[in-house]
């Protein structure tokens, strides 16, 4: 007999899926439609001048669904080509969907995060890409759109990717995504082992991963690994006000500044936990992740109250 769970879409592995399983099993069943599907075969001009595979959507997926019956332009990177990189055409679709939205009557964007960053073989083409995707996710957020952010994927979200997301209105990690401007491998090389041992996988998870993220004020909701937690979460910060004004830019330089002042003496995200409030903060990498989602709504609500 098959076991119930493995025919239910909403218990797929987020961390294991490709990014069109992930599109398809998050939206209402049936709803999900490309904007540029295989048919079209938008590929990467620059790969093939260093003899590397190209692939037909170059690892970025773009189109439109429902999330409970409501209208939504979804974006998806695949991690598991390039590592999720940005290239030309890569950060042209993502741009290209955020502009269109404005036009849509769109009021929700999501953007699921698998990114290494930049790609090297179109670095000044990936460059000029994600300053192109900041300013158009900041004109749709001035323009009212909620731009929603999901990170727990293979390749996690560093590089521009982890500045884009933290452009976004809210963010959704999950335990196995991590985010971060420079990855490991890049701040020990320009720091030294002793400041950043990437080979520390334990140090590497609890400084970028998404259970600091979340206590830390980067993320604003944690889901466990399955699709179904993730759309759980997402649908909850949907219901939210999504504000994008002087005074939630003021609000949120202030919060940055009170959290330097207030961690920026510590020395590893255990001390950070620590000094949260949180009793047994070396419990926190083991933790299952409803009863890690009651602690760190405690500790939101606790930062809420002392401000």
């Amino acid at each position: 007999m098959t076991a119930p769970f493995l025919n239910d879409p909403a218990a797929v592995s987020w961390y294991e899926a490709s990014a069109r399983k992930r599109v398809v099993t998050l939206l209402d069943p049936g709803s999900f439609l490309e904007f540029i599907g295989p048919e079209q075969r938008e590929m990467s001009p620059h790969l093939g001048i260093f003899d590397l595979p190209k692939q037909f959507d170059d690892g970025m997926i773009v189109g439109h669904g429902t999330l409970r019956s409501e209208k939504i332009f979804v974006a998806a990177q695949e991690g598991r080509f390039m590592g999720g990189a940005f290239g030309e055409v890569h950060g042209a679709k993502l741009t290209g969907l955020l502009r269109a939205a404005l036009k849509a009557d769109i009021q929700t964007v999501l953007i699921l995060f698998d990114t290494g960053g930049v790609r090297l073989q179109e670095a000044n083409a990936g460059e000029l890409a994600i300053a192109e995707i900041m300013r158009a996710l900041l004109e749709a957020r001035a323009a009212g759109i909620r731009v929603v952010g999901l990170v727990g994927g293979r390749a996690g979200c560093y590089g521009g990717g982890g500045l884009i997301s933290g452009c976004c209105s809210a963010l959704v990690v999950s335990e196995q995504g991590r985010i971060s401007v420079s990855g490991p491998e890049v701040i020990e090389t320009n720091k030294g082992v002793e400041e950043f041992d990437s080979k520390d996988r334990a140090l590497v998870w609890r400084t970028m991963g998404g259970k600091n993220r979340r206590l830390i004020g980067v993320a604003d909701a944690f889901a466990d690994d399955t699709v179904g937690s993730f759309r759980d979460a997402t649908l909850a910060l949907l219901e939210q006000p999504g504000r994008f004004d002087l005074d939630t830019l003021q609000a949120e330089q202030t919060r940055l500044e009170v959290r330097l002042e207030r961690f920026g003496h510590c020395a590893d995200a255990a001390e950070i936990w620590t000094a949260l409030g949180i009793e047994d903060a070396s419990a926190i990498p083991a933790m299952a992740a409803e009863d890690f989602v009651a602690i760190a709504d405690r500790v939101q609500e606790a930062s809420h109250d002392a401000r």
